[in-house]
């Protein structure tokens, strides 16, 4: 089940906000919980979601012995154990056949190949669930001794299977004592039906057009720039979609999640663009590995050490494919590079060839990103990309593919900008003193909500495409 589905958004939804609101505040975390499971179990199976629970009844134990032994060393074997129960179940589904493989080729073995299908979201809940442990080992949270309060942690359906990844400090409180405020469920809503048009209207149409021209054989140098954008916004809009929706289910719900975008696209430079994309991945690595690690404490050689940790880790992350490792690395140089010299120069320059500049790293770094069918799909595409080759052929399909898809992508690159939040902030300013104007406005707002609703269920009722991208990780 997936948020912009008919079944979440004509079934699933409004029972669960039926039954939410209607029972008294002391069982909403039980409605929440089972909603959540049947979430879960809905799109990974019950062998998944049994998995699953596993693992957070596992961190649960753990973080109640953690804080009742006082023994350093038995504390931190207890952390360790979390650590390797975590990243050994996500090891095992997710990076078995990737070693068996890769076993087979460079050593002339014929090992068989596992049959293991990825459950959903282990890359998210995993984490999650490990950093809870890990907060609770520093101190920095108590030990939660309601094991159905650290369930609906990790399960809590919005952020569940595609982040963000939530710290349990920043929902601790709102677990037990949360309230509801129709300001927050009326934002919430609002955040859920931008998010819901940016993925139906933006990030599957360009999707489309991405995923036709990645599955060509042979393309020229137009062709591949055009499929290098299409699926720079494809990325970004489902990615941050999906985000937005989850942000704003928890706040109906009374949860307040961190942001996890920032207009990456408007970046300056690639430290920037990282620091605005899938913040709460970015920042767990910098909290939890590293900062440990020693960060940059310990010296320039050590720093470029840990950097080339994170990265490639990040790109392991990702996905079982090298694509993703030699993404991974490709960040790690260009942030080396940023922090040696090139960062002092950027800032010195213009903002729009920073902008220039950041941009072309970033979809460059897409591409290599989505060639997952194996290394020569990617030498293939860069050649493409820089080979100067434009055909008829090619010419005819662009031409096709921008009248059939040219509104999408000039959408995305307008929304890839801050101009909503900046045209309502603006709008507010100006009303908020009158009131009538301030509820003329409110009103309009709602209108205008509602039609772009309408129209994005039109889109997907009359589409079959509607994937999530980061649902693989």
């Amino acid at each position: 089940m997936v948020f912009s589905s008919a079944v979440f958004v004509f079934g699933f939804m409004p029972l669960l906000l039926f039954l939410y609101f209607l029972a008294e505040p002391k069982y909403r975390n039980y409605i929440l919980l089972i909603f959540s499971l049947i979430f879960y179990g809905w799109g990974g199976g019950v062998n998944y979601l049994l998995l699953m629970l596993a693992v957070v009844m596992s961190d649960y134990v753990f973080a109640i012995a953690i804080a009742q032994i006082k023994t350093q060393k038995i504390r931190k074997l207890f952390v360790v154990l979390s650590v390797v129960v975590n990243l050994g179940v996500l090891g095992y589904y997710k990076y078995t056949n990737f070693f068996i493989e890769n076993i087979n080729h460079f050593i002339k073995n014929d090992i068989k190949i596992a049959t293991i299908v990825l459950p959903i979201g282990i890359s998210f809940f995993t984490f999650q669930a490990m950093s809870y442990v890990i907060d609770v080992y520093r101190g920095d949270v108590a030990a939660q001794k309601n094991p159905f309060y650290v369930m609906l942690y990790v399960s809590l359906f919005p952020q569940l299977v595609a982040g963000p990844i939530v710290r349990y400090k920043t929902v601790e409180n709102e677990i037990a004592h949360r309230q509801i405020h129709m300001e927050d469920v009326a934002d919430g809503l609002e955040r859920f039906i931008l998010g819901f048009a940016k993925k139906i209207i933006i990030a599957n149409n360009v999707g489309a057009l991405a995923d036709k021209i990645f599955e060509m054989n042979s393309i020229d140098m137009p062709l591949a720039w055009l499929g290098a954008i299409a699926y720079t916004l494809q990325i970004y809009f489902d990615f941050s979609a999906y985000s937005d929706m989850a942000i704003g289910l928890g706040r109906v719900f009374g949860f307040h999640f961190e942001e996890n975008f920032n207009f990456p696209y408007i970046a300056k430079s690639v430290g920037d663009f990282w620091r605005r994309w899938h913040i709460s991945l970015t920042t767990w690595f910098r909290d939890y590995v590293y900062i440990p690690l020693g960060g940059n404490r310990k010296g320039m050689p050590r720093m470029y050490v840990n950097m080339f940790i994170i990265w490639t880790l990040t790109g392991i992350w990702h996905g079982a494919e090298w694509n993703f490792i030699l993404w991974g690395m490709y960040y790690f140089v260009f942030q080396a590079i940023e922090k040696l010299f090139l960062g002092k120069w950027l800032a010195k320059i213009p903002r729009v060839f920073q902008h220039i500049y950041t941009m072309f790293v970033v979809t460059l770094g897409w591409v290599l990103f989505r060639c997952d069918s194996g290394l020569s799909q990617c030498v293939t595409w860069f050649k493409a990309l820089f080979s100067g080759n434009v055909t008829s052929e090619g010419m005819s399909l662009l031409h096709m593919y921008a009248v059939q898809y040219g509104v999408y992508l000039v959408l995305g690159v307008i929304l890839s900008m801050p101009i909503y939040r900046v045209l309502k902030a603006a709008v507010y300013k100006r009303i908020q003193k009158n009131r009538i104007c301030k509820w003329a406005c409110a009103a309009a707002g709602y209108v205008v909500l509602l039609a772009l609703f309408y129209v994005s269920v039109l889109y997907l009722v009359n589409s079959t495409y509607n994937p999530f991208i980061y649902f693989r990780f």
